[in-house]
Formats: structure tokens, sequence, C-alpha cells
């Protein structure tokens, strides 16, 4: 029986180094954003290479559902998605046995690397309610929280978070999963040479960010809406203490 792990995620927010980090098991098989070409098609967002993406991918909402709920050839199936893609007809529902986890940054961190990507972004674009909202239905439906990571946990002390992660997700620990070698893999998207300059030349987490970055204008505007979600699972994540409330 595969354990399939669907990670919830935003934009610029650590998740493809995760990917690489689960990657490197022995155990695990990875997918890359395998909703991206839906939400296109589905919405007509003017990201980068839509064109492109859309051409590469299964674009059928039920379909990808259908294929991700297959088994795998390991015992570990590790699925990176992002939270705002699920504008669809697909809901847990459509996921049975699957175990659903979410990762977080602050939205400060997550604005300002990825305006540097596009002119633009919005906080439809980045997911924070609809993420939360899984969050909290994930949470109802199980009886109690599903796991959650801040990526500057992840940074600040790897070994500690992700063994955290595997503990929760009912897998076993593996070191390896701390060092990748750099460069592409078969399993990334075709956007990875827009999006993974960095992770690209990375092998491991590259340590534990500086100051927040200060934003103005419209990406004030736009944090300042993102930034009650963030903090409420914020709230939940594995390395600092749960706070005594249930999810909504």
């Amino acid at each position: 029986m595969t354990i399939r792990i669907a990670m919830w995620s935003g934009p610029r927010n650590l998740s493809t180094a995760m990917m690489r980090s689960f990657g490197a098991r022995a155990d695990t098989i990875v997918s890359d954003e395998p909703f991206y070409g839906a939400y296109l098609k589905h919405t007509g967002a003017d990201q980068p290479m839509k064109d492109a993406v859309i051409a590469s991918m299964d674009c059928d909402w039920h379909s990808v559902a259908k294929a991700l709920s297959a088994d795998a050839a390991t015992p570990i199936w590790y699925q990176k998605h992002m939270a705002h893609h699920m504008t669809g007809p697909i809901d847990f529902a459509d996921l049975p046995g699957f175990t659903h986890a979410f990762l977080i940054r602050a939205p400060e961190r997550v604005i300002n690397s990825y305006a540097a990507k596009r002119v633009t972004v919005t906080a439809d674009d980045l997911g924070y309610a609809l993420q939360r909202d899984w969050f909290d239905r994930e949470a109802n439906r199980r009886g109690s929280p599903p796991p959650v990571i801040d990526s500057a946990d992840v940074l600040r002390d790897p070994a500690g978070t992700l063994s955290a992660l595997c503990a929760a997700l009912g897998i076993v620990w593996d070191p390896a999963m701390l060092h990748w070698p750099a460069g592409g893999r078969a399993s990334d998207g075709i956007w990875a040479s827009h999006w993974y300059g960095r992770v690209l030349e990375s092998t491991g987490f590259e340590g534990q960010e500086g100051d927040l970055p200060l934003l103005a204008g419209a990406a004030r505007a736009v944090g300042n809406a993102c930034q009650p979600h963030y903090d409420y699972m914020r709230g939940f994540a594995l390395a600092t203490p749960k706070r005594e409330v249930e999810p909504g």
C-alpha cells in the first residue's frame, strides 16, 4: 500500500526544496504540481510559460485525481501541490486515502520572492486563504490538526523539523532528506527553467534566513490580506507549541 503525501503549499515557499528532500529518499517518488495544467486551462491565469505548461500536462481535473490515487512502485509518493491551483471540481473527497500536510511561509518573504519573478501579485495568487480552508476541512475530517511546517523552521533546523514531520506523517525519518545532487530532475515540471533557478543549483537547505523584508504600497496590502491566514496556521506548526484552540 502506497503512502500518498499531499503537501499543500504556495509559490515561492521552499516547496521545490521540500520536493528535492523527499525525492532523496530511496523509498519515495515525487510529483511536481500535477494540477497546474488544469488550473491554467480552467482559469486562463496569465502566468509564465502558460501555453507550454498546458501542452505538457493532463489538464482534466478528474483524470489527474484518479492518477494520483493509484498505487505507486515505491512505498511513499510525495506530491507537491499548490493550494491556489484548486479552483476546479476536485475536493478532499476526490483524494481518498491521502495523508495531507501543509507547508507555510511568512507572506513578506513569499511576496518579495514572487514579485521578482512576476510584475504583479495578488492574495489569490498566493493561496493563503484557500490553504487555511483546506487545513480546517482536513482537521475536521480527521478530528485533529494535520501536520503543518513553516519553511523558517525547516531552514533553521532541517533535521529536527523534518524528523518531526516524518513522525507526524507516519513514516521513518531518513537523514538522506538533508542533501541531494544539484541539477534538474525528470520529475520537474516544464516550468522549472523559469522558477527553479536557485533550487537547481542547491544540494541541501541553505540555512536560516535573515530579517523579514519590508513591503510597501500594493505589496503591503497583499501581505496584510495574507497575514491572518499565515498566523493562524503558524499556530499549529510542528516546530512550535500547539495553541489551545481547535481549528475552525
